[in-house]
């Protein structure tokens, strides 16, 4: 058995942590377009005013930023594995509070107790991983294949929407209580799994042999960790966030306004949501795909061709922004776009560059900040993404999306000259194949 042989094995035994990890993913989607999708539905079922509308979805938004830079620093105090396997249990109470409200109090007490969670769930999960893959290469394929759960998750939450577009509230019911069992499964799943302790015993193991602590309850000051003695920590995070901030905030607006855009173009809300589903089946091939760009060898080059074709899809909107079809073109260009140069990379790059102590840390300080920005942009998107302002809103995001590649390629730039976390890990991991190769 050669060294390739060797990582194809590891990858796929460590493959269903990455599942279980990923379905924390699918929810985390799940919520934002299912809630999008849904909350007209709402709205007539519960008698909601257009005020207590702008609530809900407001605070989903800043529950999932609290979330991710709160919780994942609590993991890091109180231990990942820990948050890991229970976070599920409260995403699916508060599904379940939103499944069953009967007025606009029990959903939005429903909808804040399932962003924290989901907010909280995502940093630490990639932690988890991350920190229980063998090496490198492992690692990076296992956090990226968890993109493909994200899109599967808007995937279905557009076909939930597809369905519901003609059903009262209970379609909306329904569509929560599905990620409520969802929630469940991947709560038993994490709780119960003899194979996942295993991992974590091993990496815990693995990662002390080279000094560093594992899963267990460690206390570190980000702050004092980003400007110590090795900035290129500061580097890496300072890059990252850059790129993030920038490209998510392209990515939210469509993952909330693409429906509102095709609307507003004058397509009904059944070609909309139609549509929406064929753009998200792109982009869940593009993330199958992605799974093995971002690990291979040339990684620049296909984040660079990324980026050129999400500033290319973006022009063709900006030119053409008012007719259906070419805003099609474009979406669909940004979705085979951001698949090579967006999440998937994102996710990676935090994962490889910092060690275990304050990866959840540091992801959630960035994903919170994102969704922070992400919902302030929200209150004035509408405005901006009408048929006579859509032509400027997208060229200034043409210029957003060249300030995030510049930001990745920096960022590529700095893990050439410095190295990463993930890197002096595979040191010891190649001594302990060369050996079983040997043998």
């Amino acid at each position: 058995m050669n060294s390739t042989e060797v990582n194809k094995e590891k990858f796929r035994r460590y493959a269903p942590l990455a599942y279980a990890g990923g379905i924390g993913s699918l929810l985390g989607s799940g919520i934002i377009v299912g809630l999008s999708a849904t909350i007209t539905v709402w709205q007539q079922g519960l008698k909601l005013d257009v005020g207590q509308v702008g609530i809900i979805s407001g605070a989903l938004t800043f529950a999932i930023a609290f979330g991710s830079i709160f919780g994942g620093r609590i993991a890091d105090s109180v231990g990942r594995v820990l948050i890991f396997n229970w976070i599920n249990a409260i995403y699916a109470i508060g599904a379940l509070i939103c499944a069953f409200s009967a007025n606009y109090w029990m959903l939005l007490i429903g909808v804040v107790i399932t962003g924290v969670a989901s907010g909280t769930d995502l940093p630490v999960s990639l932690a988890v991983i991350s920190h229980d893959a063998p090496n490198s290469e492992a690692q990076a394929k296992l956090v990226s294949s968890t993109q493909i759960f994200w899109q599967i998750g808007i995937f279905i939450s557009y076909v939930c929407a597809f369905i519901v577009s003609a059903m009262a509230v209970n379609g909306a019911r329904i569509v929560f209580l599905i990620l409520a069992t969802l929630a469940i499964i991947a709560w038993i799943w994490r709780t119960t799994s003899r194979t996942f302790r295993l991992f974590h015993k091993e990496a815990d193991e693995r990662l002390q042999t080279l000094g560093e602590e594992g899963s267990k309850t460690t206390k570190v000051s980000v702050a004092k960790f980003l400007f110590g003695r090795k900035r290129q920590y500061l580097y890496f995070f300072l890059s990252i966030l850059v790129f993030y901030l920038a490209w998510n905030l392209l990515a939210n607006t469509f993952g909330q306004f693409q429906t509102f855009m095709f609307v507003q173009a004058k397509a009904s809300q059944t070609l909309a949501t139609g549509l929406g589903i064929f753009t998200n089946i792109v982009g869940v091939i593009m993330s199958l795909f992605a799974t093995q760009w971002v690990s291979g060898p040339h990684r620049k080059i296909w984040f660079i061709t990324g980026s050129i074709l999400n500033m290319l899809a973006i022009s063709i909107i900006a030119a053409f922004g008012s007719t259906v079809w070419f805003i099609l073109l474009g979406v669909t260009l940004n979705a085979i776009g951001g698949g090579i140069a967006g999440e998937a990379m994102y996710k990676v790059w935090t994962q490889e560059s910092f060690p275990v102590s304050v990866r959840a840390s540091i992801q959630g300080i960035i994903n919170g900040l994102s969704r922070f920005l992400c919902a302030l942009f929200a209150m004035i998107t509408p405005m901006l993404v009408m048929p006579e302002r859509i032509k400027g809103t997208m060229w200034m995001f043409v210029g957003i999306i060249a300030i995030s590649m510049v930001a990745g390629i920096l960022m590529i730039h700095f893990q050439a000259k410095y190295g990463t976390d993930a890197a002096r890990i595979d040191s010891e991991s190649l001594k302990q194949d060369k050996e079983a190769l040997e043998g």
